[in-house]
């Protein structure tokens, strides 16, 4: 039992209005009394503020196409990992087709239609709505005025970090900061969104926790935030600020490298000195959303994990991309965050067998991915997996490591022209993989450090893109228009508020 206490997204108290001008969601309810009942005292707005770190683990939208809104396993971690060079999901027979939207985003041929990105748009609003009903009730409550700051400075935070994501993956998009302002809302310029959040994290960096707080909205959390925002600056205005970036990471502190590369990936991996930021699950509290493991393993994978095979179900589908494992050096603990080769039974001491009498050795290649056998892609394996796993897994998601901190200040200094300091950096890093130094340093040897480093943790698309390799071809994908740099508005957004315009060369 994980020690912290988790928020759940028990309380509600209005409707969110937003939600339907924005994200043409149903109603959602999320409190069955009044805020003239509730809401008041400091200690009831703790527990409310609870419900927008509970939105961070997303949701199921039944009621919408099935659309799955988690960030933690699959439509939005496909969406940033399956469109970058690092992973796929095969058709396998007949599993894992559905219509055909993840060949689309294997091809970079999407439309407005895709589901993935459809989730990602609502796990995005359905977040900012959320939080912004919460102020709401904030400033309706009976606190001080600087506690009304100070609370609502974590939430400013929160809701900065879906813009994040917006800004990253729509570009354009509706700034919306107003419970009450039920009008449509119409797309603001990637330019006044970068600025808006900017400002956000400026703003409230007085006001919040310093120090180290695991699962908290801190200091340390808005600059490792500022930190990517400047990182990408040029990608997102045109105009870079890599000095802006190094001096964000400078004012980062209270973290370490761990020696065990894994520590943070542990299923008690709220442990870790190097966790930032982090999306808490456990099981026990009725935590949903966290199950990527079950996504990616050979259905019969439970035997090498459990020796009477009590290991949760498993769906064979998301894998690593061909020359991604191999792109490793051998001696590089980080490879071991794929799992290729026989897999052992557990009580028989024997390779698995598969349903169709071949054995269950992960291959690294895939011949086609269209009709790719089951056995083929390296898995991912990042996690740690016990046998004794529920499907809802209890390994906190990992948002930001101290590790990132190190390599966005070396690729800023390194693209400032301060290469001795980018080097020391990436050393650093490297090192704690079990790797030698590097004596000279280039983009390709950073983009490669950023691949191994972060493998599997949902950032790959944006790096793919601030390197230019998103735009090239690679297995299985021929050249990609400028224009896929980000994603189209989804159409039944478009449909719900005429006041959206598509983003440009999208139908």
């Amino acid at each position: 039992m994980k020690t912290r206490i988790i928020p759940k997204l028990s309380i509600s108290f209005l409707s969110l209005a937003l939600l339907v001008s924005c994200t043409d969601l149903d109603e959602k309810l999320y409190d069955k009394v009044s805020t003239d009942d509730y809401g008041k005292t400091e200690a009831e707005i703790r527990t409310i503020v609870g419900g927008a770190y509970a939105t961070l683990r997303g949701f199921n939208d039944a009621n919408a196409g099935g659309t799955i809104c988690f960030p933690t396993c699959e439509f939005i971690f496909f969406l940033n990992e399956c469109v970058s060079d690092e992973a796929l999901i095969p058709t396998r027979g007949t599993d894992w087709y559905d219509g055909g939207r993840y060949q689309q985003l294997q091809e970079h041929t999407w439309d407005a239609n895709n589901i993935t990105i459809l989730s990602a748009w609502k796990y995005c609003f359905q977040g900012i709505a959320n939080i912004n009903s919460i102020i709401y009730q904030v400033d309706k409550s009976e606190l001080t005025e600087e506690g009304k700051d100070k609370v609502k400075a974590e939430l400013r935070g929160l809701r900065a970090y879906y813009y994040t994501l917006l800004i990253d993956w729509f570009g354009d998009v509706p700034i919306s900061t107003s419970f009450e302002d039920t009008s449509l809302p119409a797309k603001s310029s990637r330019k006044e969104v970068f600025d808006f959040v900017k400002k956000e994290f400026i703003e409230i960096l007085p006001l919040l926790p310093s120090g180290v707080r695991y699962g908290g909205f801190t200091q340390n959390v808005a600059n490792s935030l500022l930190a990517r925002l400047y990182l990408n600056a040029e990608v997102y205005t045109g105009t870079p600020r890599w000095q802006d970036c190094i001096n964000a990471c400078e004012k980062v502190s209270g973290y370490v490298l761990e020696p065990n590369y894994f520590e943070s990936f542990k299923t008690q991996n709220e442990k870790s000195r190097e966790i930032i930021f982090v999306i808490p699950y456990d099981h026990k509290e009725g935590t949903v959303g966290n199950y990527l493991a079950s996504m990616t393993y050979h259905y019969n994978q439970r035997y090498a994990f459990s020796a009477t095979g009590g290991y949760q179900w498993c769906g064979n589908g998301i894998c690593a991309q061909p020359g991604l494992y191999s792109s490793f050096e051998e001696k590089d603990v980080r490879r071991k965050s794929l799992l290729i080769g026989d897999q052992i039974n557990l009580a028989t001491g024997n390779v698995i067998m598969m349903d169709d009498g071949n054995p269950l050795s992960y291959t690294e290649t895939i011949g086609d991915y269209k009709k790719a056998l089951q056995n083929e892609g390296a898995r991912l394996h990042k996690y740690e997996a016990q046998g004794d796993d529920q499907w809802e897994r209890d390994n906190d998601w990992v948002l930001i490591r101290y590790s990132e901190i190190l390599m966005m200040k070396a690729e800023a200094s390194f693209r400032l022209n301060y290469v001795v300091n980018a080097l020391t950096l990436v050393n650093e890093v490297r090192n704690r993989a079990g790797l030698d130094d590097l004596t000279t340093l280039t983009l390709a040897d950073l983009d490669n450090e950023w691949r191994h480093e972060f493998v599997f943790e949902g950032n790959r698309r944006t790096v793919n893109i601030r390197f230019g390799t998103f735009f090239e071809p690679w297995w299985s994908k021929g050249a990609t228009p400028k224009f896929r740099g980000v994603y189209p508005i989804p159409a039944t957004m478009l449909a719900a508020n005429p006041n959206l315009a598509q983003n440009p060369n999208y139908k």
